[in-house]
């Protein structure tokens, strides 16, 4: 007979794969063709694991993903900095399965250039 603790252990257990699983790799973007684009984001989620943004794009709305916000703000890179409208400069890559999404590497606001990856 299975203790109270001992379901409590299997339950955690059988949880660790959905948690590992939640995280996804960069497999699906394409590295191999850097782009880079210029002008603003339509939108801006500032939170975590990643922090996301939109961005017009050849006439689609695309899904740009940035980097953690404790490692954008260690870099020097605010929230302010992109959710003004200003024109900024991303470099990243797309997707390889056409899904209107961007990894950031890059962000360049005025003359500095900060470093997601």
């Amino acid at each position: 007979m299975m203790t109270a603790r001992s379901w409590l252990l299997a339950a955690a257990a059988a949880a660790l794969p959905v948690s590992a699983a939640a995280h996804h790799g960069w497999i699906s973007y394409d590295e191999t063709q850097p782009v880079t684009l210029t002008g603003h984001l339509t939108s801006v989620e500032w939170s975590n694991p990643h922090a996301t943004a939109t961005m017009v794009w050849q006439g689609r709305q695309w899904d740009v993903i940035l980097a953690p916000v404790s490692r954008m703000t260690a870099r020097g890179l605010a929230l302010q900095d992109i959710n003004n409208r200003q024109t900024i400069t991303i470099t990243g890559y797309v997707r390889r399965d056409g899904t209107p999404e961007m990894r950031l590497e890059r962000v360049r606001v005025g003359d500095r250039v900060v470093e997601l990856r």
